[in-house]
C-alpha cells in the first residue's frame, strides 16, 4: 500500500508532494475521516474494493489529519478512536492499494468545492468516488454529494447502517466507551476496541508497586474512554490503567500503563496492540501508596476472574 502525505500548492495549485508516483490508472475512491473503523466504514470500503475490481480501478482512500474538528473547535473536538497509524493499517488490510492523507489546516479548509473536485479528477484520476449519504465538501462544507454527480464522477452514496434500528457512527462508538459499554463498542465496531502503540521507558513507579507496566505511548490526550480495564496486550491477559495517574504527583499526563498477568519479558521498543475487554472501574485518587497497592492487587483478582469465566474466542 501507498501512503501520500502533505498537500502543497505549486502555481495554486494543490497537488500531493509525491504525487508523480501515482500511476494514471483511474481511482475507485473513498473520502472520510474513518475515526475508529465501525461497521459503517467496513460497508463503505468493501463495496469500494467490490466496484474497484468490477471496474478494473485502484482502490484508494482520501482522509484527513488531524480530523477536522481538531481544527475548527480543537476544545470541543471529538475523543479519537483511532490514531493514523491505526487507520493506515486498517486500510492495508481490507486490499485498499493507495491512500491520500491531507494535513488539515488554513489553506486545505479554505479550497472551495470545485478547487477539491478539480483536484480528484486532474490529479488523483479518481472516476468512482464512494462517500456516506451526508458527506459534504470544500470550504464552508458548501460541497455535496449532487456535485460529484455534476462534476462527470460516478458517485456511489453509501446508505447508513444500522444496528439494533439506530445509526452507527463514530459517536455512537465513543457515548458507548464513554459509558463504559464495552460489549456495545465490540458490537459496532465488529471487533474490540484497542489501542496501538509503541512501548516507551517510563518512571518505574508500577515496578516500585510491585506490578510492573508496559507503558504505551499515547499519540493524542483526548481518549475515548478512561480508567481501569481487562485487556489483552498481544493476546496476553492483562490490567490497564488510561489516564493521569491522580495518586502520583507531578504534571498530569495522559498514560497507558498496562500490567500483563504472570509475564517477565521484556517488550521496550515493541509496537503492541491492546484489546479492552471489561471495565472494572474509574480512575481514581488514593489518600497513600499503600492504597493505591491495596486497589491494583484488588484490581488484578478482578481481572483473573473476568478471564477466567469469559469463552475464548
Amino acid at each position: 500500500m501507498q501512503v501520500y502525505r502533505h498537500l502543497t500548492a505549486v502555481k495554486n495549485q494543490p497537488f500531493f508532494l509525491n504525487q508523480l508516483l501515482v500511476e494514471n490508472k483511474p481511482l475507485a475512491l473513498a473520502i472520510g475521516n474513518f475515526d475508529g473503523m465501525h461497521l459503517g466504514h467496513k460497508a463503505l470500503l468493501h463495496k469500494l474494493c467490490e466496484q474497484a475490481t468490477a471496474k478494473n480501478l485502484t482502490p484508494a482512500v482520501m482522509t484527513f489529519e488531524p480530523h477536522p474538528r481538531e481544527f475548527f473547535t480543537p476544545l470541543n473536538a471529538p475523543a479519537r478512536l483511532s490514531n493514523l497509524r491505526e487507520k493506515l493499517e486498517y486500510f492495508e488490510s481490507t486490499g485498499i492499494q493507495k491512500v491520500f492523507v491531507c494535513a488539515f489546516n488554513k489553506r486545505f479548509a479554505a479550497i472551495s468545492a470545485l478547487e477539491f473536485l478539480n483536484i480528484l479528477r486532474e490529479k488523483l484520476h479518481a472516476s468512482t468516488i464512494l462517500v456516506g449519504e451526508d458527506f459534504k465538501f470544500g470550504a464552508k462544507r458548501a460541497g455535496t454529494i449532487d456535485d460529484f454527480k455534476a462534476g462527470g464522477f460516478d458517485l456511489i452514496s453509501m446508505p447508513r447502517v444500522d444496528f439494533n434500528s439506530e445509526r452507527v457512527s463514530s459517536t455512537r462508538v465513543r457515548d458507548a466507551l464513554f459509558s463504559g459499554n464495552l460489549v456495545l463498542a465490540a458490537q459496532l465496531l465488529g471487533r474490540n476496541y484497542s489501542v496501538n502503540g509503541k512501548v516507551v521507558h517510563g518512571a518505574k513507579r508500577g515496578r516500585a508497586l510491585g506490578f510492573p507496566t508496559a507503558n504505551i505511548h499515547m499519540r493524542h490526550e483526548r481518549p475515548a474512554l478512561t480508567g481501569v480495564y481487562a485487556v489483552k496486550l498481544d493476546g496476553l491477559n492483562s490490567v490497564a490503567n488510561l489516564g493521569v495517574r491522580p495518586t502520583i504527583a507531578g504534571v498530569p499526563k495522559l498514560l497507558l500503563e498496562v500490567h500483563i498477568l504472570d509475564f517477565n519479558g521484556d517488550l521496550y521498543g515493541r509496537h503492541v496492540h491492546v484489546e479492552f475487554l471489561h471495565k472494572i472501574r474509574e480512575e481514581m485518587k488514593f489518600d497513600s501508596l499503600d492504597a493505591l497497592k491495596a486497589q491494583i492487587a484488588a484490581d488484578i483478582v478482578t481481572a483473573r476472574n473476568f478471564f477466567s469465566t469469559v469463552i475464548p474466542s
